[in-house]
Order: structure tokens, then C-alpha cells, then sequence
């Protein structure tokens, strides 16, 4: 009997190796579908897919819309009462690598490189002002768009009885690039060249965070070109499915 232990002993660790290998080497469910739930709060309706290409690496891909309307929580960081009924629209589609650190297969933490296109639309941005023969009434809508790159920090988690459910928290991210636009603005009436004058200096003094713009203008209103800098930050908590 005791001849035969060495032998049992070994077969039952290749047992147990075996079945750990078969566990953790080779998942069956390669494939994620999520959603950022904290974006809804911002009318960011938003879907994302994952795929995990092996223990350490996998793609996502994900895409974000915010539909046309008011900005959200303008109230604590437009302090311009002439943008209040600014009306704005989004869209951005995020290409991410991600490179897991801790038991992989798209669980534990990981960093995740990543490019993003956004797209902006803004309408409705009326600027009203007095030079003396009455008021002028400046409507202003547009388009910018721009291209960036960054890095996000998050950790994955897998829940449920089979694993299933998913809970990716995007710890913090940022990515800057490039963006341009164009928006005009036309007026309720002709203007004079003294009064293009000053329109130009009251949109050029506009508090309008995060934004490098310049400002032509004409008899007919205003041209505002931007092209500068593009930058952002991205956090979240996202629950999907795993299959």
C-alpha cells in the first residue's frame, strides 16, 4: 500500500493541474458587451464590445452618443447667462487596447492605450447685444471635431454563479489631440464696421472654458473658428455580459 502513494500522489496533482489549466488557460466566454452607466447621467447613451484575445491582451471598441438638448450641469461652469439655452449634441467612438496586469482574460486591473474621435454640434447660442441703435440679436450654431489619444487605469471584475455579469470601473483616463470647427452666428440686422468691432471683442471675451477660438466678423454676423487643442478625461463604471 505504501509503495503505491508516490504514485497516487502524482496523479493526483496532474489531476488538479490539469483541471486548473483547462480553467484558467482556456475560457470559454472571450466576448463582453457593456455599458457606462455613470454617462447616462450626462444623456450619453453608450455601448461598448470587448474581445479578449488571451490572458494578457484584448480589444474594445466602444461608441457614445449624447442627444441634441441642453448642456448638462451647465449651471456650475458656464457663468455666462447668455450661453444658458445653449443647446449641444455628441458623439465619440473609442478604439482601446487593453493590457491586463493581474489573472487576465479581461479580469483584474489593467492599462488601456486608447484613441478617440468626438464629434460636437452646438446650436442655439444667442448673443444679444446694445450699440446704441438698438439691440442685435446674434444666433450662432456649428460643428467641432478633433482627434486624441490617452491612457485609462481601471480593474475588471466578473460576477454571477457562471461568471457572467461584468463590472469594469474606469479608474481615471485622459487623452488629448487635436480639434477644429466652425460655427457663424448671424445677425437681426446689418451691422455697422464699428459695431463688427465691437462684437468681435464681446465674443473673444466670452468665458467659455477649455476652448481656443478666433473670431471674424462681418455685416451679416460672426465666423468663429476653432483649432487648437482637444483634451478630455474619462471615468466610469460600466456593468455588461459575458459570453
Amino acid at each position: 500500500m505504501n509503495n503505491n502513494n508516490p504514485m497516487r500522489t502524482l496523479f493526483f496533482m496532474l489531476l488538479i493541474s490539469g483541471t486548473f489549466f483547462s480553467q484558467t488557460a482556456s475560457p470559454e466566454k472571450m466576448n463582453i458587451v457593456k455599458t457606462n452607466l455613470t454617462a447616462y447621467a450626462f444623456r450619453n447613451v453608450n455601448l461598448s464590445y470587448e474581445r479578449i484575445i488571451n490572458q494578457k491582451f484584448s480589444v474594445a471598441v466602444g461608441f457614445g452618443s449624447m442627444g441634441k438638448g441642453g448642456v448638462p450641469f451647465s449651471s456650475s461652469y458656464i457663468k455666462d447667462t447668455e450661453l444658458s439655452n445653449i443647446e449641444v449634441s455628441l458623439t465619440n467612438f473609442t478604439i482601446e487596447p487593453r493590457i491586463y496586469l493581474g489573472k487576465g482574460y479581461g479580469h483584474g486591473f489593467y492599462l488601456a492605450p486608447y484613441y478617440r474621435y468626438s464629434s460636437f454640434n452646438a446650436d442655439n447660442v444667442v448673443l444679444t447685444s446694445d450699440y446704441g441703435m438698438g439691440d442685435v440679436a446674434l444666433k450662432i450654431s456649428g460643428k467641432a471635431s478633433g482627434n486624441s489619444g490617452g491612457l485609462l487605469v481601471g480593474a475588471q471584475w466578473f460576477l454571477g454563479k457562471k461568471d457572467n455579469w461584468v463590472l469594469d470601473w474606469w479608474i481615471i483616463g485622459a487623452h488629448y489631440g487635436k480639434g477644429n470647427g466652425n460655427f457663424r452666428g448671424n445677425s437681426s440686422r446689418i451691422l455697422t464696421p464699428s459695431e463688427q468691432q465691437e462684437l468681435k471683442k464681446e465674443i473673444e471675451g466670452l468665458d467659455i472654458p477649455f476652448v481656443k477660438y478666433t473670431a471674424t466678423t462681418d455685416a451679416n454676423g460672426a465666423s468663429i473658428n476653432v483649432d487648437g487643442p482637444w483634451a478630455g478625461v474619462r471615468s466610469g463604471l460600466s456593468v455588461g455580459y459575458r459570453f
